[in-house]
């Protein structure tokens, strides 16, 4: 790539909203916990955040994948594959639901690299929501695009050598990954348009959105440990997770640092996520 990206890097954008209780209780009953327990006063829970904020492209601004195009915050590529790599989160106080709240995002880094598979595009991007004046979660976000016609599957997933001492494991569906879809205003069409992502995209299913595997690893450990403790999350990508196969979400507990690692894998494949989250 020759492109000069670097133009891009401390580009900021700003959003403002107020934060109602109707997405809190549709994830909710999308991954099977009480909606009711959800009103104008609630806190957010931890990586709830993502379902606020969302951008709203216009229908003809949307690519064939159903991303929305490069070239106002984010910088334009040729790279055409986009992947969620990762995240760092800190939760420096409670989200209130019902409370004006301000997003403010910045572009930190942009690193072009030549990898075995072709090109590729980390950037990095930093988002701070604050309520009032009080920060309440910074979180530095990784996208990387890669080409199109590059593998997207690891031929190669590695095990891990840790054994959990909670689990529930996963099956998903359409249905579920439409939902999340849905409430995220992500119309990526790897997600729930069948036909694309094995023809086009050429995976063996639907893709599991990354934040949708991040979200299933910390309700994990909040019914296992306490989850207002949570100050500290950060997670990385792997491997995609299909439909095709149920998936586990694992986690150990706290050691005495408070340290508690998590990770999704497969019986067939392995390790496809890894996480670890730091508790008060």
């Amino acid at each position: 790539m020759t492109e000069d990206f670097q133009q891009w890097a401390g580009r900021q954008q700003s959003a403002d909203e107020l934060l109602h209780p109707f997405p809190l209780r549709a994830l909710a009953a999308t991954l099977g916990r009480d909606s009711d327990q959800f009103d104008t006063h609630s806190v957010v829970p931890p990586l709830w955040h993502w379902l606020y904020f969302l951008e709203t492209a216009e229908q003809s601004s949307l690519a064939q994948d159903g991303h929305p195009q490069r070239g106002d915050f984010l910088p334009p590529s040729p790279l055409s594959r986009r992947m969620w790599a990762g995240s760092r989160l800190t939760f420096a106080g409670q989200l209130q639901c019902g409370q004006a709240s301000r997003r403010l995002s910045q572009i930190e880094s942009i690193t072009p690299k030549r990898g075995r598979s072709g090109d590729l595009l980390f950037i990095t991007i930093s988002h701070e929501i604050s309520q009032h004046g009080r920060l309440c979660i910074r979180e530095l976000q990784d996208i990387v695009f890669r080409d199109k016609q590059s593998d997207g599957i690891a031929s190669i997933v590695r095990k891990t050598d840790l054994q959990p001492d909670f689990q529930c494991t996963i099956e998903p569906d359409s249905r579920l990954l439409f939902r999340y879809s849905a409430l995220t205003f992500n119309a990526h069409r790897i997600h729930y348009d069948r036909d694309y992502a094995t023809q086009q995209e050429n995976y063996p299913g639907l893709v599991v959105h990354g934040p949708l595997l991040a979200t299933l690893m910390l309700e994990l450990l909040g019914s296992n440990a306490d989850y207002d403790a949570i100050q500290e999350f950060a997670f990385r990508a792997v491997a995609p997770v299909f439909d095709t196969q149920p998936f586990r979400v694992c986690g150990r507990k706290p050691d005495s640092r408070g340290r508690c690692q998590l990770w999704v894998e497969t019986l067939q494949q392995g390790l496809h996520m890894q996480g670890e989250a730091i508790l008060a």
